[in-house]
């Protein structure tokens, strides 16, 4: 490949493991998943990589360096020769572990400058696509960890109790509300454990789909009595980590 003297980079954070991630370059179908139906890749020195977007639009190229989970390197162009042909840029995509999943950094470089500026955007849009079809299979519990989350709060022997926080909850967990200010798991069990003795008898339940993305999820709650009657009602945002637990939830009451 001749030298390619304009550049254009690009990191997120997307909050899976390395693992994870780098799945979706060396599965035909997790790859499609990103860029639309028929793209394919052979993640493997100078196997195929095929990118069909929704509109029809081709990209062609070549596998030149994957180095799993870390680092993978192949050549961009268009068979339509527009904005460049076939082999006329390269991508490359690191991968390095994060407190908080993966920092993805992203370098496409171009022989000249005004295709380099047309997909400024592009990468732009297309690296948030990709962090969101990894999140909608890393969090695709989260339903089902959010019902966990509410029904722990109502668990009456401790023991129990504090195994199913441990289960949905990292030990960093965060809860915010009208009256919570709570960092850390021990602190979050010693408020439940008051909330117990205080207000006996009521249940939290969520009341809504979970509407995800890029792991942070909002949900509907509602609490109430011995008797069943709504005592309180709102809105739940949760943040997971990279692990699929929660590591914070802000109550929003009605």
């Amino acid at each position: 490949m001749t030298d390619l003297p304009f550049d254009l980079e690009r990191t997120i954070l997307i909050r899976a493991d390395r693992e994870t991630v780098f799945r979706y370059f060396t599965d035909s179908a997790r790859w499609a998943m990103w860029w639309g139906a028929g793209s394919t890749i052979d993640a493997q020195p100078g196997g195929k990589v095929f990118i069909r977007h929704p509109n029809g639009i081709e990209v062609m190229g070549e596998v030149l360096e994957a180095a799993a989970p870390e680092r993978i390197v192949f050549s961009y162009g268009y068979p339509s020769g527009k904005p460049l042909g076939p082999g006329e840029s390269k991508v490359t995509i690191s991968l390095r572990p994060d407190a908080a999943g993966t920092r993805l950094h992203l370098r496409h470089e171009f022989n000249e400058e005004a295709p380099r500026n047309e997909h400024i955007q592009g990468w732009r849009f297309q690296l948030s696509l990709f962090s969101n079809v990894i999140a909608n299979e890393a969090f695709a519990g989260a339903a089902g960890v959010i019902d966990a989350w509410y029904e722990a709060w109502t668990i009456a022997d401790e023991k129990e109790r504090v195994q199913a926080f441990a289960r949905v909850a990292a030990p960093e967990i965060r809860f915010r509300d009208r009256y919570s200010l709570l960092d850390g798991m021990e602190d979050l069990l010693a408020h439940v454990s008051a909330a117990l003795r205080f207000m006996p008898g009521i249940k939290l339940a969520r009341k809504s789909e979970v509407r995800q993305c890029q792991g942070t999820a909002v949900t509907d709650w509602v609490a109430t009595d011995a008797q069943g009657t709504e005592r309180m009602a709102g809105t739940s945002v949760c943040e997971f980590g990279s692990g699929g637990k929660l590591v914070s939830v802000t109550g929003i009451a009605k």
